[in-house]
């Protein structure tokens, strides 16, 4: 299915949903009851061909029998989907006795099921969780996940709002709903992977219907989970106030934008200058959030906001159709100090911050500590290059670009670099690396200039295909332009299924591929032959080049090799390890696949063996 395909489909049937609800919810139990459907009918053709064969093939059903088993094992475990409780800090009711009494307010208000944990987390999020506990058979406990930062960014009442959208998830049996269609996704795309994975003999039972059908089930319940946001709206604005409600969406885009464009930006960024964190981010958010959100980025956040449309990429509306739902208008209120809602934690508070600060440090400290590596290392080679200009030395191509990334990173900042590199693409316009890098800049300064630059850098290097596109679809959509959008997405999966179908080609072998002679210069052999002398247990080696149907330009050379005497006992581990020392050893103008051509490969040895000037040892 293409995106078209799944945009109108979603849309036609967003209609059915708001016209006859009954009809539509009635189609998507159907289209679940499919799947099921066909994977039984699967299940039992596979028993019965199990017992058919053992009882008439006898000792060759026997045989036939155990890849059918296997087979019917994958399918089983793959379709049982355990949702893993979420994790986070728990809290209770002694610890916050005003939080809960809001919590069991609105429950009793929304005649909402109870709460088996209440959670908070480092997530600038809430959400209802359900886990079955008995699997397929249910019994659900249910959990209140709450993050911290969200808590910290919005006043009681707004807050308030928030958990009561919630509730109304909860109320709805939309949390119960939406995680036995997201198991029901997860079980279909596990089954394939495994399947796939395994290498299993039926996969193709499964592919082709689930190829069709994994799509079709995701559009068709993709209006439901849709439609469950807002109805918790209507359902928070009903037991608060819409116009807090209101505020608290304004402010979970606004604060949101803020904490990843800037906060944690800037966090980060110190590593750069610090050997460790010396600054506690959950102790001082709130305080940051009253002295940075300006009026001027405030505006601009919002307008992207509300600029963003409803789109098949979220099941969430966008702000302005939830607003619009609402009947508000969008307001952004940020609490005073003895107004957030992080009060509600009472003397639990200061501990839960420290908590969470500390879990921090500790996740992010390793990568913090080489990212200060790093960053001294740039420093002292940004140091080095500046001093050949200041000499007068003239940069190649190369260094320049070195140098720009550099600046960029750890030097003069983003202005000083883009300069570096428009200069760099003026000296050469032909050049990919700096015709990418230039453009890839200006479109993430929103600058149509970019365009024309990353068209030609993907025109002069086919490794600037993927990430070109990509960046090309994703300026094209936030300026409103969904054809091209789509456009450049579909050569972007193109281009991805192009990748992942050479890759397999070089990730396999088959008695049925075809082999030629290496073409490698004497000098190389010589070295190669070196280099195999050194590795013991080695008794035959054979060099090949793999005929490729993708990019046959890029060489793939196959050694096979032989490290069990004619004596001696097959060992499986001696040959692991053989085979990988060849690997990290050997240096060849291409990429290598290595294979053992004893066991179960002793036809590809035969194979090898009567192609002339391979044997290399």
């Amino acid at each position: 299915m293409t995106n078209e395909q799944f945009d109108a489909l979603v849309a036609r049937l967003e209609t059915q949903a708001q016209r006859h609800p009954f009809l539509y919810k009635s189609r998507v139990l159907l289209m679940a009851l499919l799947g099921y459907g066909y994977i039984t009918v699967m299940l039992i053709g596979l028993v019965m061909a199990t017992l058919l064969s053992v009882l008439f093939l006898k000792v060759l059903g026997l045989k036939l029998a155990i890849p059918l088993l296997v087979l019917i094992w994958a399918v089983l475990k793959a379709l049982w989907v355990r949702l893993d409780a979420p994790q986070g800090r728990r809290v209770t009711q002694r610890e916050a006795p005003a939080l809960f009494e809001m919590i069991n307010d609105l429950r009793k208000r929304l005649k909402a099921p109870r709460f088996h944990r209440v959670l908070i987390t480092d997530d600038f999020n809430a959400c209802v969780v359900q886990t079955p506990r008995l699997g397929v058979f249910g019994w659900y406990r249910n959990y209140l996940v709450i993050g911290l930062p969200l808590m910290k960014s919005l006043s009681v009442e707004q807050f308030r709002a928030v958990l009561a959208h919630e509730f109304g998830h909860l109320a709805g049996g939309h949390g119960r709903i939406s995680n036995w269609i997201y198991r029901l996704r997860l079980s279909w795309h596990r089954l394939m992977d495994s399947l796939t994975a395994g290498g299993h003999f039926g996969t193709f039972l499964f592919r082709r219907f689930f190829k069709w059908y994994v799509p079709y089930f995701t559009a068709f319940s993709f209006p439901l989970a849709r439609a469950n946001e807002y109805e918790a709206d209507a359902a928070a604005a009903r037991v608060t106030l819409p116009g807090a409600m209101a505020q608290a969406l304004t402010a979970v885009n606004v604060v949101g934008s803020y904490l990843d464009e800037r906060y944690w930006s800037d966090i980060h960024r110190s590593a750069v200058d610090l050997p460790r964190p010396a600054f506690a981010p959950f102790e001082r958010l709130a305080e940051r959030l009253s002295s940075d959100i300006e009026p001027a980025s405030t505006q601009l956040w919002l307008e992207h906001a509300l600029e963003r449309k409803t789109t098949s990429a979220d099941t969430h509306p966008s702000l302005s159709d939830r607003l619009q739902a609402l009947q508000q208008t969008p307001h952004l209120v940020l609490p005073a100090r003895e107004e957030r809602a992080d009060l509600l934690l009472g003397p639990a508070l200061q501990s839960i911050t420290q908590e969470l600060d500390g879990q921090w440090e500790q996740a992010i400290l390793p990568a913090w500590q080489q990212r200060y590596e790093t960053a001294t290392q740039g420093r002292k080679r940004l140091q080095e290059l500046e001093v050949c200009i200041t000499e007068g030395t003239a940069l190649n191509a190369s260094e320049a670009y070195e140098r720009a990334c550099l600046t960029e990173e750890f030097g003069s900042g983003v202005e000083a670099a883009l300069e570096q590199f428009r200069q760099l693409q003026q000296q050469e316009p032909d050049n990919p690396v700096a015709c990418f890098a230039l453009g890839s800049r200006l479109l993430g300064r929103d600058d149509e200039a970019g365009l024309d630059l990353v068209q030609r850098a993907i025109a002069l290097d086919e490794d600037a295909m993927l990430p070109g596109y990509e960046l090309l679809r994703d300026f094209c959509w936030r300026h409103g332009q969904e054809a091209a959008a789509h456009a450049w997405h579909d050569k972007l999966m193109q281009r991805a299924e192009l990748l992942q179908r050479a890759r397999a080609e070089r990730e396999h072998l088959s008695l049925k591929d075809k082999f030629d002679r290496h073409g490698l210069p004497d000098e190389v052999i010589a070295q190669v032959r070196a280099c195999l002398k050194s590795i013991r247990g080695l008794r035959k080696v054979y060099l090949l080049r793999k005929r490729l149907n993708l990019f046959p330009e890029q060489p793939l050379y196959v050694v096979g090799f032989s490290c069990t005497p004619w004596w001696g006992i097959y060992r499986r581990k001696r040959e692991a390890g053989i085979g990988q020392r060849i690997v990290d050893e050997l240096n060849l103008p291409g990429e290598i696949f290595c294979l053992s051509v004893d066991g179960d490969n002793y036809r590809f040895g035969r194979k090898f063996r009567w192609k002339r000037g391979t044997r290399v040892r």
